[in-house]
């Protein structure tokens, strides 16, 4: 009688070991037998069962996410608390609600399901909140993420794909971040995210999940066809922000900082397409089911627009003129933060669509119409 064998740290389950029998016994008969078509099915039954757990899939940018899988034809578990996400907005798969943080609900998710990935993307991530409230966003972003990597390691889970993000850099020297530069965050919310990629970093090297942490700059842009888009409530993000003072729903839109060393004054952001993020977590899913190492990439185009291209950008698109007000500078804003982004493409083959910033301002403005005009194909909070 064989010895169970063990997954990454955890013991394999019941199910898993019959699966791999099964899986076995189909293969030998392939090289020693002519194979029934039933087998064959059988087989590829196994294989399309393994499931991909998508936390936060009701947010802005892992609906987009759980769309492309969708349109992939994999299988998705959307788990999400719905408190900044929408019901609506997941578009494949199915949904649960519930805490990032609750052991019990995963290990119900994890016990009833065979899912090799787990995509994170559950977190607060407004960086003014976490200096004013940091237990809230170590309690969500870190704790939670705790729990999370620990029960997807007990059960076996393969690859994971992590929604970091540039603020772990800080203020770097030049603007410019590569994935070599000084982690040095300024805020709660990139600690928050630093001390996730050291959990993933250390279970890795204990036996744990292979994994690629991407680190987001600045995400803008709506999904091209209108069918989801940004409605996180209070949004913060320059380009949704001005949009929603393109359509009426803000007074106006506020500059902070006219003053730095830049060629317009106004701090210089790399703006990357949500679009073109979501496809750069289906590359990093096919780079670690292929037998990628575990990995760090920035996410971003390697160049950057003013705060001012950006307000002209909504203007010409929209058709009026903005009510802009100048105030200044934010304490721990730097002058320029810009992405250096080839090993992106180089260990993933990723190759942005959407690299205009006319079309992130359209396909924002486009969606911030329909939540402006009601428009029942869309969503908004209450």
């Amino acid at each position: 009688m064989l010895a169970p064998s063990k997954s990454h740290i955890g013991v394999r389950s019941r199910s898993e070991l019959i699966t791999e029998v099964l899986l076995n016994f189909v293969t030998f008969y392939t090289v020693q037998f002519t194979i029934p078509e039933n087998c064959w099915n059988l087989r590829e039954k196994f294989m399309k069962n393994k499931k991909i757990l998508v936390t936060g899939g009701a947010g802005y940018i892992g609906s987009h996410v759980v769309r492309q899988l969708g349109q992939g034809n994999e299988s998705v578990i959307t788990l999400d608390n719905l408190c900044t996400g929408f019901e609506a907005a997941v578009t494949a798969g199915d949904l649960v609600v519930g805490d990032t943080g609750d052991a019990l609900l995963l290990e119900k998710i994890f016990s009833e399901n065979e899912i090799d990935t787990v995509m994170h993307f559950a977190a607060h991530t407004i960086v003014p909140e976490s200096v004013a409230d940091p237990l809230k966003y170590y309690r969500n972003n870190t704790a939670s993420s705790r729990t999370l990597l620990e029960a997807a390691a007990r059960h076996g889970v393969k690859n994971i794909v992590f929604s970091s993000t540039a603020a772990v850099y800080g203020i770097p020297d030049g603007g410019k971040a590569s994935e070599d530069s000084a982690t040095q965050p300024i805020n709660p919310y990139g600690t928050s995210k630093l001390m996730t990629e050291w959990m993933l970093r250390d279970l890795s090297a204990a036996g744990g999940p292979n994994y690629v942490a991407l680190r987001y700059f600045n995400v803008a842009g709506c999904d091209p066809s209108g069918t989801i888009g940004q409605s996180t409530p209070k949004a913060t993000l320059l380009v949704k922000v001005a949009c929603e003072a393109a359509t009426g729903s803000r007074a106006g839109v506020s500059i902070y900082g006219t003053d730095y060393e830049t060629p317009d004054g106004t701090g210089l952001r790399d703006y990357i397409h949500v679009e073109d993020l979501a496809s750069a977590h289906l590359d990093a899913l096919a780079y670690l089911r292929n037998g990628g190492e575990s990995t760090i990439l920035n996410c971003g185009y390697g160049h950057g627009f003013s705060v001012r291209e950006v307000l002209s950008a909504v203007e010409k698109a929209n058709g009026e003129k903005l009510s802009i007000s100048e105030q200044p500078r934010r304490a721990g804003d730097p002058p320029e933060l810009i992405a250096v982004a080839n090993r992106v493409r180089e260990v993933l083959g990723w190759t942005p669509k959407f690299n205009d910033l006319d079309t992130i301002v359209r396909t924002s403005l486009e969606w911030e119409r329909k939540i402006a005009n009601r428009d029942p194909s869309a969503y908004w909070a209450a």
